[in-house]
């Protein structure tokens, strides 16, 4: 395409806009409703995945050894332990490591737990951590059958569920975004295509006069990606607003470790860039698939 064909495309796709002005505002209103709905909840099941990656990142197997194990006992069964596929790390914490960690957890009640620091009845333990959480429970099932292994505690019952409802959360996320999106692109469309019945007629006088498809249609498409970029202004300013506000007031009111939000920076230029492409892509593809039907004369 010659350069001066496409500024005379961008040219007329302007001026469509501000000739139909309000076509022109209900089409950037029904991108900047939807693209508000679809941002704000992308920033939400990002930040739900975000927490879920972080419980699950702290999902840890506790392999209790056996008292009666020897020293190169313990030493050979961390081998074994370092040897396995899909083990990330393998630490081990001494029954007065793991007495001090139950005093320090249970808080005043773990106090009457110091007595027994002279007659510890505690085991040796290996701290096991998979790289692949979701290979948890497959990891401690192994270890639960190997020599001097008194017990492998991971909480079975949780973790399962915990991983479950993650992965349910994020296919729920997926679709409900993709059905917004879809949503959006079905409004926009039929927005955008009242725009275009108006100039029916011109459409098909300049089919008759010989002009092709894509002569037509490349007017619209600008067209279209002007909406989409005007329907972004607002959601974008809305969401990163909002996200700052909350990213410094409302997340240091949770004590909670595993509820931390993504850093403002870089997430909120990141999700204002996703918004600006979905505004982009649903403007053309409304407009695009809204102007198909007059070509056919």
């Amino acid at each position: 395409m010659k350069l001066s064909t496409l500024k005379r495309h961008v040219r007329e796709g302007a001026k469509n806009i501000i000739r139909n002005g309000w076509m022109m505002v209900a089409s950037v209103g029904a991108v900047t409703t939807t693209l508000i709905l679809v941002g704000a909840f992308l920033a939400l099941m990002l930040n739900i995945n975000q927490m879920a990656v972080k419980v699950e990142e702290d999902v840890e197997i506790k392999a209790l050894i056996d008292v009666t194990a020897e020293d190169a006992d313990v030493k050979a069964l961390g081998e074994k332990l370092k040897q396995l596929d899909g083990v990330a790390s393998v630490a081990f914490s001494s029954k007065e490591e793991e007495l001090n960690n139950l005093i320090e957890g249970m808080g005043e009640q773990g106090e009457s737990w110091q007595m027994f620091e002279q007659d510890n009845p505690l085991n040796h333990a290996y701290i096991v951590k998979a790289e692949r959480p979701e290979e948890t429970v497959k990891i401690a099932e192994k270890i639960e059958s190997f020599d001097y292994i008194h017990e492998v505690n991971y909480g079975k019952d949780v973790v399962e569920r915990l991983f479950n409802f993650n992965k349910y959360a994020r296919n729920i996320g997926l679709v409900l975004i993709a059905g917004l999106v879809l949503t959006a692109v079905f409004l926009i469309s039929n927005t955008i295509k009242l725009t275009i019945m108006a100039r029916s007629r011109e459409i098909g006088i300049m089919k008759l006069v010989g002009a092709t498809n894509g002569f037509i249609r490349w007017p619209f498409f600008i067209e279209g990606m002007l909406l989409g970029v005007l329907g972004s202004i607002i959601p974008i300013a809305l969401i990163m607003t909002g996200y700052y506000f909350i990213v410094n007031n409302v997340s240091e009111q949770v004590n909670y470790s595993f509820v931390q939000l993504l850093p403002f920076n870089p997430f909120a230029w990141q999700l204002s860039l996703i918004i600006l492409a979905i505004g982009i892509v649903i403007g053309v593809w409304g407009s695009v698939m809204s102007v198909r039907k007059f070509l056919k004369v």
